[in-house]
């Protein structure tokens, strides 16, 4: 069967989407490869159709090293519906239903099999994957989330780096390694622990046109996100991000409260409760989950249609891989954040006081800055984001700075200000002190405090009178962004002048910032009634076809234990509506009806649409 054939009969696409023909293509012949793709991009089908290939090339069974149960369930249910021979060993199979698929795999009667990187590892193991190699029944080796790698990544996993072995003892079996996100240096470091110098490296644009990325300056967080959510996505999927388990359990009520359909996710919760929350988002529709960042990867969810950051990453390939989550379906999805003072703070604080080495704490900061100063922008979000990754774009016209550009004021004598004050106090008092009392004193207000230590008598004492708290506030953002003052986590947060101080006070650095704003923004239209954005243009007819056959995929999808997206995605369905099909012959060509699923599913399909038009 060709390649062409595979992704038809198998799948259901007509044609593949950038770069993935290649990709196949050499990986059927047997060659390694690097491939980053962003989220959304199909990078699935990218090993599971060289995994049909080369089985039916007599090569044996794909080893795909996934470490989500979640996923491995989801894409092996997927792979169940399309009609090709798939299975999962992890955690949650009983030891008789573990040994049963051991013993199909060592018949050679599955084409795909999925196993965490700590279980592939294992004597036993290795020793049945010894025994299919001695066969030539090893088809392909492919490592999802290979990002997991590399300390360097936002999401590193130790048990990823014994998977060298497989190269070391399988040497004539191919592999692949798969990421929807790595920066040179993780890309530089995934290679060479996973031994793929000779890999071919494909990359794909990180661009996610679809994606509005918005960052607005943190006041009332709280308030904030719920005039996010019930302005532009009510009703809709979405993720929210906080830094910790507390804040999650807090927004997740807030939101309930407020009368949305929400539900916490962090690894304090019962390990059943964080299942069935994460099995509740996968399934149900409108549902918005409050996670810290255990929750998410490889989530394969299409309509999720905003990510919400409420405290600011680590760095932008966590960044960039959270927010990709969003708009998988391609259709229109927000990516929003809430950033402020106290998270550049926090952030610094983490990283100072890890016990890690110094070499890996400066590339830890080096990535912080790149972050920071993504969000302190007053270009392009777009333009930076990507050149982050070594691409070049031009504005999008889609981000809150293209279509709102920020008034921008020059900073640099209010820096210069803020750094004096600093050194005044230090000198003074022998002691340092935090943000709020260094900017009381620099706008002259007589608080207690200040009386305490007599800094009204200080010559910086008032002589910042004419800048707004905010403003000072995003002074402090960028002098802690560009290193010119130190924020000391051991003694309350104090902030400590740095040797970066010594330019801004002498001229040689300018500090310019977006102006800060509280009005919000004009709310985005809302398409009443439409309950998919795939379902936009359809006409009145269409769209009851529509609402019927979701909720008939609604119902296989529960009898399945399944997401109902794996059944057909909204796109297939809007598709179905549209053309209104009468006969078999008819639902032939639609993306996403391949051969198995039209046996399966096509009188059914054919029966909603035919009650629909009565």
């Amino acid at each position: 069967m060709s390649l062409q054939t595979i992704l038809r009969q198998v799948f259901g696409f007509d044609a593949f989407r950038g770069p993935q023909q290649a990709i196949v293509d050499h990986v059927v012949a047997g060659g390694d490869a690097l491939v980053l793709m962003p989220t959304g991009g199909g990078k699935s089908l990218c090993y599971q159709i060289p995994a049909i290939a080369r089985q039916q090339a007599g090569h044996g069974t794909t080893i795909v090293v996934s470490p989500l149960i979640a996923l491995m369930h989801d894409q092996v249910g997927a792979l169940h519906e399309a009609g090709v021979e798939a299975a999962f060993l992890n955690s949650s199979l009983s030891s008789e239903q573990a040994a049963q698929v051991e013993r199909r795999l060592l018949r050679g009667e599955l084409t795909l099999l999925y196993a965490a990187p700590e279980r592939v590892t294992t004597p036993r193991f290795l020793a049945q994957l010894d025994s299919l190699a001695e066969r030539g029944q090893v088809a392909l080796f492919a490592i999802d989330e290979a990002h997991c790698v590399s300390q360097w990544g936002h999401d590193f996993r130790p048990e990823y780096r014994a998977l060298t072995v497989l190269h070391e003892r399988y040497p004539a079996v191919p592999r692949m390694a798969l990421t929807a996100t790595a920066d040179a240096l993780t890309r530089a470091d995934i290679v060479e622990r996973l031994q793929l110098e000779k890999a071919r490296q494909f990359v794909s644009s990180f661009d996610r046109p679809n994606i509005r990325y918005t960052i607005v300056e943190k006041k009332d967080a709280t308030t904030q996100l719920l005039r996010f959510i019930e302005r532009e996505h009510e009703g809709d999927a979405g993720i929210v991000y906080c830094q910790s388990r507390r804040k999650v359990e807090d927004i997740a009520q807030t939101l309930c409260d407020a009368g949305l359909k929400a539900l916490p996710y962090h690894a304090g919760l019962d390990q059943a409760v964080r299942q069935a929350n994460q099995d509740r988002f996968l399934r149900e529709e409108g549902l918005v989950m409050v996670a810290t960042i255990a929750f998410g990867m490889g989530i394969d969810k299409p309509d999720v249609r905003f990510v919400a950051h409420l405290d600011m990453p680590k760095n932008i390939e966590g960044y960039y891989q959270e927010t990709g989550r969003a708009g998988r379906d391609g259709a229109a999805a927000d990516a929003w954040m809430a950033y402020g003072l106290q998270d550049v703070v926090n952030q610094r604080r983490m990283i100072d006081e890890s016990p890690a080495g110094e070499e890996f704490k400066q590339v830890m900061r080096e990535k912080l800055d790149a972050l920071l100063a993504l969000a302190e922008a007053t270009d392009c979000r777009r333009v930076r984001l990507l050149g982050y990754f070594g691409e070049k774009s031009e504005p999008c016209g889609n981000c809150d700075n293209c279509l709102n550009p920020p008034a921008v004021w020059d900073g640099t004598d209010a820096a210069r200000k803020l750094l004096s004050t600093i050194y005044r106090v230090q000198q003074m008092s022998s002691i340092s002190f935090g943000s709020g009392h260094i900017m009381d004193i620099l706008r002259g207000k007589d608080t207690e405090k200040v009386k305490q230590y007599g800094h009204e008598t200080l010559s910086t004492f008032g002589l910042g009178a004419e800048f707004s708290e905010a403003q000072l506030r995003g002074v402090l953002r960028q002098l802690i962004a560009i290193g010119a003052v130190a924020v000391d986590g051991q003694a309350f947060n104090t902030l400590q002048l740095t040797e970066g101080s010594r330019a801004v006070l002498k001229g040689e650095v300018t500090v310019q910032l977006r102006e800060s704003v509280s009005t919000p923004a004009t709310k985005r239209s809302r398409r009443a009634g439409v309950t998919a954005p795939a379902a936009v243009n359809l006409g009145v007819d269409d769209q009851v076809r529509f609402i019927n056959l979701k909720a008939w995929r609604a119902e296989v999808a529960r009898e399945h234990n399944l997401p109902a997206y794996v059944i057909f995605h909204d796109a297939t369905l809007a598709e179905i509506a549209r053309r209104g099909p009468q006969t078999l012959d008819d639902l032939q060509g639609i993306s996403g009806i391949g051969e198995k699923k039209l046996q399966a599913y096509g009188e059914a399909v054919l029966r909603v649409v035919s009650l629909s038009n009565q």
